[in-house]
């Protein structure tokens, strides 16, 4: 198979390609070193070919891991750390409440009976704490989150 490209979309191609084994790469869970594998090979054929068809000033070669990479002048501004960043937050964000939200029901119900409900279930019935933490943050970042450790753990 052969595909032409553009200019421009080789530059989205590789900045797509690149966010995305960048997010494989987190995967630490058994048995996903085969699939992020994949995503880093696939990964390198781009950048390299990328590299030799003008792209060049925007891929660097690692040597310690034999890899290129999107160089780090590239990055910055790039919509790849836009996108990166974004998605970084956001899941920050929604893990943070739907975490808390789901503590809060646990403690309520007992961990038994949450440990039955469906995921469905558990949104269903943390939709009001849900939407309070939303707009607690929304409001105050997380400046007025606080952990409460036990007596004599700090």
């Amino acid at each position: 198979m052969h595909l032409r490209f553009t200019e421009e979309e080789l530059e989205t191609l590789v900045e797509m390609v690149s966010l995305a084994a960048e997010i494989a790469s987190w995967n630490e869970r058994p048995g996903a070193e085969e699939g992020v594998a994949a995503y880093e090979a696939l990964e390198e054929k781009v950048l390299e070919k990328a590299k030799h068809s003008g792209q060049g000033e925007h891929i660097a070669f690692d040597e310690e891991k034999q890899r290129h990479h999107l160089s780090a002048e590239y990055q910055d501004g790039s919509f790849y750390q836009q996108c990166y960043d974004e998605f970084r937050n956001e899941v920050f964000w929604e893990e943070l409440v739907i975490r808390l939200a789901d503590r809060d029901l646990a403690k309520a119900v007992g961990m038994e009976s949450w440990q039955k409900m469906s995921e469905e279930d558990r949104r269903a019935q943390t939709q009001d704490l849900e939407k309070r933490y939303w707009e607690e943050f929304s409001k105050n970042g997380i400046d007025r989150v606080a952990v409460i450790f036990p007596p004599g753990e700090g």
